[in-house]
């Protein structure tokens, strides 16, 4: 599974002039549009202990968590993202096994 990286989204809530604090638990609500029509998009954004601690204690054992880089294909597709992508970590992949 992946999640965005929670410090990219202290950073952009910082930077955003919200008042943000890392080890919180807040949702975020965005619209969306996709094929032409509008739709909410609700995101729960926690700190990394809190995403680990709960896989944890639902029976899952962590073999994995990685902060990946764009592969470099990626540079043709998002030119403009790319270079933050490749410099901020902006996303957390996590592998869980059944315990």
């Amino acid at each position: 599974m992946s999640v965005d990286h929670p410090m990219i989204v202290y950073v952009g809530h910082r930077l955003a002039g919200r008042e943000a604090g890392y080890f919180g638990t807040t949702n975020s609500l965005e619209e969306w549009t996709i094929g032409g029509q509008t739709v909410p998009m609700s995101f729960w954004h926690r700190p990394l202990h809190a995403m680990t601690d709960a896989f944890t204690a639902a029976g899952f054992r962590l073999s994995v968590i990685s902060e990946r880089q764009p592969v470099p294909a990626a540079r043709e597709l998002f030119p403009e993202e790319f270079r933050s992508l490749s410099a901020t970590p902006s996303f957390l992949f996590f592998v869980l096994e059944a315990g």
